[in-house]
């Protein structure tokens, strides 16, 4: 089997077979994100545990390409970090900017949606998930828990 057909059988069994669909009741923060040239849509909702880490829920309807996106992005931000969810969307972003070749240890299943760096007007349904998470993870104080644990890096490092 070409890889490019494999590919587009994980991104079909995500579309059919969405991994983390629906809203979780309780949130400290939600985002509702459009794609508006092609109408695809999330309301995504994350919780902040006291260990840093990030419960997501999602609601979404749109085209396979945002609907297996926002399944993969499930599977690789669910229960992380700030840190490791904003390396999982640069390099997505990277990749689909065809500035750095797909990376399995940080995308998962995200690879298979390198192909879709050949469509410019579909990069945006592929990132719409993951961006929508940004948003929200930011929105229930990311930044601030971000820059906690710089400034105790800083200060360990000075003394």
């Amino acid at each position: 089997m070409k890889l490019e057909n494999m590919y587009q059988e994980i991104i079909l069994d995500h579309y059919k077979h969405p991994h983390g669909k629906g809203l979780a009741e309780a949130f400290d923060a939600e985002v509702h994100h459009v794609n508006p040239t092609c109408g695809d849509e999330i309301t995504l909702r994350v919780s902040r545990g006291t260990d840093g880490k990030f419960s997501v829920s999602y609601d979404s309807m749109g085209c396979s390409i945002s609907q297996a996106s926002a399944s993969i992005m499930f599977d690789q931000i669910n229960n992380h970090d700030f840190k490791s969810g904003e390396a999982a969307v640069d390099h997505l972003v990277a990749m689909l900017q065809r500035s750095v070749e797909a990376d399995e240890d940080v995308l998962g299943d995200g690879i298979a949606l390198a192909g879709v760096a050949q469509y410019p007007a579909r990069v945006k349904c592929a990132l719409l998930a993951w961006m929508a998470w940004k948003d929200a993870a930011i929105q229930a104080g990311a930044e601030s828990q971000l820059e906690t644990r710089i400034s105790i890096d800083s200060n360990k490092e000075q003394n």
